[in-house]
């Protein structure tokens, strides 16, 4: 070795986290400056979600116990939020296995779980976004938040939160189907898990056995939650899910991200192996 070089210390590991994290994050940020389209489809969807769901269908919605159907479905298109952030994060991750992104982010010396952990908080930047656009129609829609400001500021950490989940699900999702045009079909799957919920109807008149699917889901926990914490109207709960909802929906994002944040790590580093 010459006389006078001296080796660079290794980063301390916290260091290298956020380093790797932060790193991430731009470069999936940068992605959304560089689509323009990307970007007016992000911010579109609210406006057009309130339009159809609120105008078109809620014309023919009543809420028991009597309430406005609007105030009665936006917590319900804030978690529709919430739950799409799974869609676009599993046909990235599926994007970057198919086109080698993956094998050469792994070959680095980069901290796996800053990489994912970089990606998800950058959807979260983009969510805060949408979702603070999303109010603003919807208070022009005629939405109130009826509780306390502590409240409604609840609902929605809650519902980055629930955001946060969601993307590290579909992160987990992308990487074991590894190939674009079917993470494109699997999120088709999505559509289901938001429909069999309360977020566009009381599940009060659906059978038996989808009015159990329906309360136990946890889209349903996340929007009877945010019902309660906006004093919004809401239907009555039928089991403990409901009656309880802020506490279930926590539990639930407790639950999801203990298995999918901790796999999908895994499989990022395993990738190929």
């Amino acid at each position: 070795m010459a006389a006078g070089y001296a080796v660079p210390a290794a980063l301390p590991v916290p260091v290298r986290l956020v380093r790797d994290t932060w790193s991430a994050m731009l470069r999936v940020l940068l992605n959304y400056r560089r689509s323009p389209a990307l970007v007016a489809a992000s911010l579109a969807v609210p406006v057009v979600m309130v339009v159809v769901f609120g105008y078109v269908f809620g014309s023919a919605m009543r809420v028991p116990g009597g309430g406005d159907y609007r105030e009665f479905l936006m917590p319900g298109l804030f978690a529709m939020v919430a739950v799409n952030g799974m869609m676009p994060t599993m046909v990235g991750a599926a994007r970057d296995v198919g086109r080698g992104v993956t094998d050469r982010l792994r070959s680095m010396p980069l901290s796996r779980t800053g990489l994912l952990l970089g990606q998800t908080l950058a959807d979260l930047v983009v969510s805060v976004v949408v979702l603070a656009l999303l109010a603003v129609v919807g208070v022009a829609a005629g939405w109130r938040i009826r509780g306390g400001l502590a409240d409604a500021a609840e609902a929605f950490a809650l519902l980055l939160l629930f955001r946060f989940v969601m993307t590290w699900v579909g992160t987990l999702l992308g990487l074991v189907v590894g190939k674009e045009d079917l993470a494109g079909q699997l999120a088709v799957a999505v559509f289901p898990l938001a429909m069999v919920t309360n977020a566009y109807v009381p599940t009060g008149g659906m059978p038996g056995w989808l009015r159990t699917l329906a309360d136990w889901n946890p889209v349903s926990a996340v929007v009877q939650a945010c019902r309660e914490l906006f004093g919004n109207p809401s239907a009555p709960g039928s089991n403990w899910a409901t009656q309880h909802a802020v506490p279930a929906a926590l539990l639930w994002c407790a639950l999801l991200l203990a298995v999918c944040g901790p796999l999908a790590v895994r499989k990022f580093a395993t990738h190929g192996r």
